[in-house]
């Protein structure tokens, strides 16, 4: 945009820009004429210096202003001037660099009003020069509150004041800035406007909401300050008012017409702004004037999802009061209760604060279970219940059993992909958590432990918690579980119990196949070639080694892997305490051929076994697994109950 210019009358050539005609307003067109004679006749009398000694200094060109910057609005403190401001390197007059500019600034910097007044009296205007960083004496004496220098300055130069430095800040808006009223009072009784931006669009009326100075924002209202202009990120002045909890402030913009309902570019209004900073004094003000309590984000986000999503407890209860719509989801589909439910610090903590904040949570969840639509939550693919197991979130999780939230509800297959092992139930969350006391809840309100692909039983097995392998064997766990994507002859759980002697000895009481063991394809013939590496063991998994035929991968084979070998006799002797005639294979019987003391678990396996164990065997498959876990309740003698479970002593069962 071009600069507006103004020729003077009677000097054909010479024009003044826009900036310069703003210092010379008040002068008629007699003084005019006779500055263009001054000029004139100083040119004379230079030969090609005049923009360097005679010209009537002026304030830096900004025909090209820097380019906005996307930046949040910088902390006050930022809006210093160097302590010895310089200047202007735009050919400022060379007389004044050291010997009248900076003597003023220090005046002002002092304080010093006599000596300010004394420096404008002389004839050179070498005074209003700008510094490096565009600022004039006008900018120094509003910043640093010399309210006397700054009113000296103005009778001086009334033009220079909407003058701005490089970062677009008027005096009015640097005064602002630093809470000095007296000196807004001046600059505002001399016709400062109040619309002037700085950088990042900020007007003057928003830097004094963001400072929460209540007298400077009702004196800028009074000289009839635009309410509703927004920074360069679309906050308004209310939006600032509101984010620093100032309900006076707010007061005073509603009554003078601010909206409500603004939104900044990410789309959020003042009540989100509340919500969000958990200002709950504010947010009853704005929705007693009417705000939506349900206005949304860009996201989707409600007020009342960012309130529970922060922990604000007193502005969740106020947002459900004013009918707050608690199935509103945000970007992720997650409704409020979700963000409620996995929210806070873990409930083992005995930190105070991290109490408190989980206490919170827990009452925030309790707040928002009425409003919440079963119905809906269905709809999201997940279930709070997933969100409150997955942190640890045990009094949410029982505060939604409690309130009829299915225990067995599943992640949409959507949700699911997003894990690896395609988990689906609460229950898996808990297990894979170690969380006993949300597993034990789960399984207490009904939980199914045999609904996800990799059986929760399989992920306690693996992480070697005989306790979580024991409650969920007592509600039901599938001790024979397999796994699709992963498939071998013989239970999973065999294959992650193989170093926990005690562990396998437990799955095998309760019933785990142990006959499929020994169920070998190759027999006595000659074993391929043991797969070492799992890169080889995945080819025969899956068949991708086409030099072999695409099969399960069996007992034998995964007992000779090298991290598990060395255990191959005690692991074949837990066993064989729980099949009846069974015949070694080749590579079985070369690992307890590897071991002298291994001998007596060979000759073990030779038939025929005995009476009593063939009995015993007989007698649990009668019986049954889901019997087995219940051995200590049927009507049996004692002696009966350790003979199933291997616990008798020989000699105590003589042939009679």
């Amino acid at each position: 945009m071009a600069v507006a210019s103004v020729s003077l009358p009677g000097a054909p050539g010479l024009s003044l820009g826009f900036d310069d005609y703003s210092l010379y307003s008040n002068l008629s067109d007699d003084d005019l004429m006779q500055l263009a004679i001054e000029r004139s006749l100083s040119d004379a009398h230079t030969a090609g210096s005049t923009l360097e000694l005679n010209t009537t200094p002026m304030v830096q060109n900004r025909t090209n202003p820097p380019a906005r910057q996307l930046n949040p609005p910088l902390p006050a403190r930022q809006l210093n001037p160097p302590v010895a401001p310089q200047l202007c390197s735009h050919n400022p007059p060379a007389n004044v660099l050291n010997s009248e500019l900076q003597p003023l600034i220090k005046a002002i910097y002092d304080g010093d009003a006599a000596a300010v007044r004394e420096m404008v009296k002389r004839p050179s205007n070498s005074w209003l020069v700008a510094s490096k960083h565009g600022w004039l004496p006008i900018h120094e004496a509003a910043y640093f509150g010399q309210t006397q220098c700054l009113r000296i300055l103005l009778v001086a130069q009334p033009g220079m004041i909407n003058k701005r430095t490089l970062k677009d800040q008027t005096a009015l808006v640097l005064a602002v800035g630093r809470d000095h009223v007296d000196c807004v009072k001046a600059l505002l009784e001399r016709g400062a406007d109040t619309e002037v931006m700085n950088q990042n669009r900020e007007t003057a009326l928003y830097k004094a909401c963001e400072r929460e100075n209540a007298a400077i924002v009702a004196m800028l209202l009074n000289h009839g300050a635009t309410v509703n202009k927004q920074c360069i990120q679309g906050w308004t002045a209310l939006h600032e008012a509101v984010g620093h909890h100032s309900v006076e402030i707010c007061e005073m913009l509603v009554k003078a017409g601010a909206k409500l309902s603004a939104t900044n570019i990410y789309g959020i209004s003042p009540v989100f702004t509340a919500a969000q900073s958990g200002r709950v004094e504010t947010l009853g003000f704005l929705l007693k004037n009417g705000a939506d309590v349900n206005s949304q984000a860009a996201d989707g986000a409600t007020a009342l999802y960012e309130a529970a999503k922060n922990g604000h407890e007193d502005v969740v209860e106020l947002l459900i009061s004013r009918g707050a719509d608690a199935n509103r989801p945000g970007k992720t589909g997650l409704l409020p209760l979700h963000i409620a439910a996995q929210r806070g610090t873990d409930g083992k903590s005995i930190l105070t604060f991290e109490c408190l904040n989980y206490d919170k949570s827990f009452n925030i969840v309790s707040m928002l279970i009425p409003s919440t639509s079963k119905a809906r939550v269905r709809r999201t693919g997940i279930s709070p219940l997933h969100l409150a197991a997955e942190r640890n979130r045990d009094e949410a999780l029982e505060a939604l059993i409690e309130a009829g939230f299915d225990v067995n509800a599943e992640l949409s297959l959507e949700r699911s992909k997003m894990f690896e092992d395609r988990r689906t139930t609460v229950l898996y969350f808990a297990v894979i958590n170690n969380n006993i006391e949300a597993a034990t809840m789960l399984l207490e309100a009904g939980a199914n432990p045999n609904i996800d692909t990799f059986n929760p039983l399989l992920v306690a097995v693996r992480q070697g918690c005989i306790r979580t392998v024991t409650l969920l064997v007592d509600y039901g766990a599938n001790v024979n579980a397999y796994i699709p994507t992963h498939p071998t002859s013989f239970p999973a759980a065999i294959l992650f119990c193989m170093k926990y002697l005690s562990m396998l000895k437990y799955l095998m009481d309760n019933g785990c196949d142990a006959l499929s063991c020994f169920n070998c394809v190759y027999g006595n013939d000659q074993h391929p070639p043991i797969k070492t590496l799992r890169s080889e063991r995945d080819d025969l998994r899956y068949g991708t080694d086409t030099s072999a035929p695409r099969t399960c991968v069996q007992f034998c084979e995964m007992i000779s892997t090298p991290a598990v070998c060395r255990w191959a006799g005690p692991i074949i002797d837990v066993l064989l305490d729980y099949v009846g005639h069974v015949k070694l294979c080749s590579r079985l019987l070369e690992h307890l051929d590897s071991y002298p003391d291994w001998q007596v678990i060979k000759e073990k396996a030779v038939p025929p076994r005995s009476l009593m164990q063939l009995c015993r065997v007989y007698i649990r498959q009668q019986l049954g697994v889901n019997r087995l876990k219940l051995i200590h309740t049927l009507p049996l003698p004692g002696r009966l109950v350790k003979y199933m479970n291997h616990e008798e002593r020989t000699q105590d069962f003589a042939l009679e």
